[in-house]
């Protein structure tokens, strides 16, 4: 078995991930679904489609909408939004059929916008077909 050096003893690579371009997954028990939700209730346009993954370029980040059979998904934020509006986000997609989530107990509004403690964050839940929970977040 090969020995792994200490951190303090790894050279650097050349590229920091800080200047690499983010890939992030979203995965679905149904992908031709899931395409057809990102693309008529998100707004969001293919780029290409490698055979693997639909691929959708999201502000130079990727999206690869990957179909793993039998997937559940888990209960936290997979993927979300900065918005410069956050209530006007939620109206618009709310207009495409997007249902936003309340929580009970989160002090939400009626369009189900939750705001920080300190009043300077917005955020709003939804869920995809699949049940991947993605967010807005305005502040």
């Amino acid at each position: 078995m090969a020995e792994v050096a200490p951190p303090d003893v790894i050279e650097r690579s050349t590229m920091s991930l800080t200047q690499a371009r983010p890939v992030t997954f979203i995965i679905t028990a149904d992908r031709k679904a899931s395409e057809a939700w990102y693309a008529d209730r998100l707004g969001l346009k293919p780029a290409h489609d490698d055979g693997f993954a639909a691929v959708y370029d999201l502000a130079g980040a990727v999206l690869r909408i990957t179909q793993v059979p039998g997937f559940v998904a888990g209960a936290h934020p997979v993927l979300g939004w900065m918005v410069s509006d956050i209530a006007a986000t939620v109206k618009d997609l709310t207009a495409r059929g997007v249902i936003f989530t309340v929580y009970e107990g989160m002090g939400q509004d009626a369009l189900g916008i939750w705001t920080s403690p300190d009043g300077k964050g917005k955020v709003a839940w939804f869920n995809d077909p699949d049940g991947n929970v993605l967010s807005l977040t305005e502040g």
